[in-house]
């Protein structure tokens, strides 16, 4: 009886972890190579002020999130499908056009990233570049979506190496006390990089990835508790890896050297005092790696899927080449123009901070169409109703509205 009741408990377990992993890849692609510099240079600069602000983001990002969970279980539809029912043709590409921009954004933030770490070690870009390319075009044309999932999965798995690096920096729990109480309100550069820490956090691009991810993954509404739970421990595994970064910069940079990065190299030498320059290095890199390859996954398969919802193409992972050849022509040339673009030669910091900005700026188009759809278009047992749908409104509202005028604010 006992072997029974361990085996069952055991086939119960393995059954809810085949159901994880588009939350936690999508959040681990959240914290991709843009988040990574934003979260160093608000360390860098302002120390701990906007430590409160990575903590404060968590639980916003889970309630953003498990809607998009909700409507893809539930209705068996895409995002970009769902506005193209639900409110026509135009407000569906205005949608998409806005996806694409800051797709098109993240793709050329991740591969900088990526060119950074090769330069790092000596590699020219081009070479790096292509590497990349090649890997990245190889699991999505030979694999399905569950392959390319734990593939996504072991490359972010990296990223945690961030939480090792600044427990090794020992932060003073007093300074960070003492900072988080003299918050720069007026300061327009600090209005800025909080424009830029709320849309580092918050992007276009995971809402559409999420609801996609988890259908052609085979999920329908009966996974929906488990799918909330894998949404909300990505959430604080990510909201963590930021805090972690900003919290080594500022016990290093920020307490000795404050003032701007201008290159990955600044970001990196932030970790040789504490870890020395080879392992601050080596750790820095695999972070980077990690964070940079599982968003670019994550980045190229949302244009892909999302403009496919529009067009109605095939396009499923699950699909051969042949099968879909304009979903993965569309993953394939996204790839190649952001590499072209990068191999050109760009200032990777100054462009992350600018990408995430604006994604902060299209926030209220992005998450309006998401209160939207959750308020209008699920059954009755699963809508958006009442008194969380107050409280929903108003925490989707209030971010996008903040995140609009900190922006805003920082630019002008």
């Amino acid at each position: 009886m006992k072997f029974f009741l361990k085996r069952k408990h055991l086939s119960t377990c393995l059954t809810y972890l085949s159901i994880f992993g588009p939350g936690i890849v999508v959040m681990l692609a959240d914290t991709d190579a843009g988040s990574v510099i934003v979260a160093a240079q608000s360390g860098a600069i302002w120390g701990y002020k906007l430590l409160f602000l990575q903590f404060i983001l968590m639980p916003i990002l889970f309630i953003t999130q498990e809607l998009t969970v909700r409507l893809g279980l539930v209705t068996g539809k895409g995002h970009g499908e769902l506005i193209k029912k639900e409110f026509g043709t135009f407000w569906a590409w205005i949608s998409v056009s806005t996806l694409l921009v800051c797709c098109v954004g993240a793709i050329i933030t991740e591969l900088s990233g990526l060119a950074s770490v090769g330069a790092l070690a000596d590699i020219p870009v081009r070479k790096t570049m292509t590497l990349t390319l090649l890997f990245l075009i190889f699991i999505a044309w030979t694999g399905t979506y569950r392959s390319v999932e734990l593939i996504a999965l072991c490359i972010g798995a990296f990223e945690l190496v961030f939480l090792w690096v600044a427990f090794k920096a020992h932060p003073s729990l007093s300074e960070i006390k003492t900072q988080l109480i003299q918050i720069p309100w007026h300061n327009q550069n600090f209005l800025y990089l909080m424009a830029g820490n709320i849309g580092a956090v918050i992007m276009p691009w995971m809402i559409f990835y999420q609801q996609s991810a988890l259908l052609d993954k085979g999920l329908s509404a009966k996974h929906l508790k488990i799918a909330r739970w894998d949404t909300a421990i990505g959430a604080f595994i990510t909201q963590l890896i930021m805090a972690a970064v900003l919290i080594t910069t500022a016990a290093s940079l920020g307490k000795t050297h404050p003032g701007s990065l201008n290159t990955v190299q600044d970001i990196t030498n932030a970790l040789t005092p504490t870890l020395g320059d080879a392992v601050g290095k080596l750790l820095f890199s695999l972070g980077m790696i990690g964070a940079s390859l599982v968003a670019t996954i994550v980045v190229s398969l949302t244009a892909a899927w999302g403009l496919g919802e529009i067009l109605g193409y095939r396009r499923s992972l699950q699909d051969h080449p042949l099968e879909a050849p304009w979903f993965y022509g569309v993953y394939t040339l996204t790839l190649i123009a952001g590499g072209l673009v990068v191999a050109s030669g760009i200032n990777l910091v100054k462009l992350s901070v600018a990408v995430e900005v604006m994604n902060a700026l299209l926030l209220p188009i992005v998450l309006g169409f998401l209160y939207m759809l959750a308020w209008k278009t699920l059954p009755e047992p699963y809508r958006l109703k009442g008194k969380y749908a107050v409280f929903t409104g108003i925490i989707l509202g209030a971010t996008s509205l903040f995140g609009l005028i900190a922006g805003l604010m920082g630019i002008f």
